[in-house]
């Protein structure tokens, strides 16, 4: 391998279910492909490996790992979001077992708030690369291939002589048009169902069960929307694509800021769709109706409570009655309109959650997608560590939040079973809640089992069964356009 190092991206999106069916979508993997452009424009050598394109029916047996990985360069890094880092972690470790002179560096999102934790846990992880890896990823290469103390590398966490290192991260990155493009040579375009573009970074909202603005030091900057129609068109043209992801949480900043990007658009003349995330305090009927003019067929809000008190709590910065306002306008205006909610929070009385339900029943009935989610404890979030403080948090084996479902389990509805082969998966998870909190629960039996059944009994997610309903969706997916039309994928 003459390559200076293998990066390879670990987050997928693959779910089993229990009829025998299994979900799998390939995503573009934007953060790698971007990190491969900053290593090549400063002279490195990069062997990009994207593990959601490895031809294995099941990608999660050791030995399949470790063909994936042979033949890596002398530096491994790896990217993996939250819920396959168990997984990452272990594979990791038989990588290091059979390779102990290579150098293995951990990014992406998964780690972060637990870098010292996992260090301390996983030795066989070299370096743990935080922030955006433009500018410290070059930095951080150019030291290892020197054997130079990485004490002077900016955003990155190791261990020194037993003591543990954490060096301050570099200023973010705020002329977004300037980045380089992603490395998409060195992928298959054509072989992905989601092509994702990042029109922000960051996010400046104090949502409390939200990792997003933490992940990005709640510093939020925005590429031009000249820059963004013109990526697009360039990816049109270059490989046809139809339809665009804008999966970042901040594309609708502000009114004036969305109608400059829709009248771009317009004027480009593209005949494309897209679909984006909004807030329901940014959104009003004149904005909607120009963005489903130009192309949006499906808008996606985090609406996460229809309690005002529960609102107020995880300081969302809306009332339930504005999303009522938006979402029944939005209903009538774009293909598909998604609403996100979250149930199961520490301080979410039964009426809070009665409230929840009800609003998401109206919505369902006027049309919109409901798409409810188990509280997720991220370790970067202000209300794990509220919880945490007091303890009481509980694993459980056969639930597991959408958001955390590992590609391991088999899925009855919300409900999961085991395989035997993939157990010590869980028994890892289980002996590391610090690390991997997200997997547990507060309260299980007083909580989340009674609002589970009262969720099963209006319809929004199976009794544990194989049969999967457009409610039981994490809303993973993506919207397809064929012959022009916006059709849906199967829920995951």
């Amino acid at each position: 391998m003459s390559s200076d190092i293998t990066l390879v991206n670990l987050n997928m999106l693959f779910v089993r279910h229990g009829d025998g069916r299994t979900d799998r979508e390939k995503h573009l993997p934007l953060g790698p492909l971007y990190l491969t452009t900053a290593l090549e424009n400063s002279g490195f050598d990069v062997d990009f490996r994207d593990y959601q394109t490895h031809a294995a029916q099941d990608p999660f047996l050791p030995e399949t790992i470790a063909g994936f990985l042979d033949d890596s360069a002398p530096i491994l890094g790896v990217s993996c979001m939250a819920n396959l880092l168990p997984f990452t972690l272990l594979a990791l470790e038989e990588f290091k077992r059979k390779n102990p002179d290579k150098i293995v560096v951990l990014g992406g999102v998964g780690s972060k708030a637990v870098e010292r934790e996992i260090l301390e846990a996983c030795p066989w992880i070299d370096v743990i690369a935080r922030g955006e890896g433009e500018i410290s990823g070059p930095i951080l290469m150019k030291a290892l291939g020197n054997g130079k103390d990485l004490s002077a590398v900016p955003g990155v966490s190791f261990k020194s002589g037993g003591r543990y290192v954490e060096t301050p991260r570099a200023p973010r990155l705020k002329s977004l048009d300037d980045i380089p493009p992603p490395a998409f040579a060195h992928v298959a375009v054509a072989a992905y169902e989601g092509y994702g573009m990042i029109t922000s970074r960051g996010c400046p909202y104090p949502c409390t069960f939200c990792s997003v603005a933490p992940v990005w030091d709640r510093e939020t900057y925005s590429r031009s929307a000249a820059g963004v129609v013109e990526e697009m068109r360039r990816l049109h043209e270059a490989y046809g694509i139809e339809l665009f992801l804008f999966q970042d949480e901040f594309f609708v900043s502000g009114k004036a800021r969305v109608m400059e990007f829709c009248a771009k658009l317009r004027k480009s003349g593209m005949t494309i769709k897209w679909k984006a995330f909004g807030r329901v305090d940014l959104t009003d009927e004149e904005m909607m109706r120009e963005m489903a003019a130009t192309g949006c067929c499906e808008i996606r809000f985090g609406i996460e409570s229809g309690s005002d008190t529960v609102l107020a709590r995880t300081r969302k910065g809306f009332v339930a009655e504005q999303a009522v306002d938006v979402v029944s306008k939005a209903v009538g205006i774009f293909d598909r309109t998604d609403c996100f909610y979250i149930w199961g929070f520490p301080f979410e009385t039964p009426a809070d959650f009665h409230q929840s339900v009800f609003q998401m029943i109206a919505f369902r009935a006027m049309g919109a997608r409901i798409l409810p989610s188990l509280l997720c404890f991220l370790p970067q979030t202000d209300i794990y560590a509220e919880v945490n403080k007091n303890g009481g948090l509980e694993f459980c084996p056969y639930l597991f939040p959408e958001y955390m479902i590992t590609g391991h389990e088999v899925l009855r509805g919300l409900r999961c079973d085991i395989p035997a082969e993939h157990g010590r998966i869980f028994e890892f998870i289980r002996g590391h809640p610090g690390i991997f909190p997200g997997f547990f629960h507060y309260k299980l039996e007083d909580n989340v089992l009674p609002k589970l059944a009262v969720l099963q009994e209006f319809g929004f997610y199976g009794r544990d069964r194989d049969e999967v309903v457009d409610t039981d969706s994490c809303g993973a997916h993506s919207p397809r356009v064929v012959h022009g039309q916006h059709l849906a994928t199967t829920p995951c």
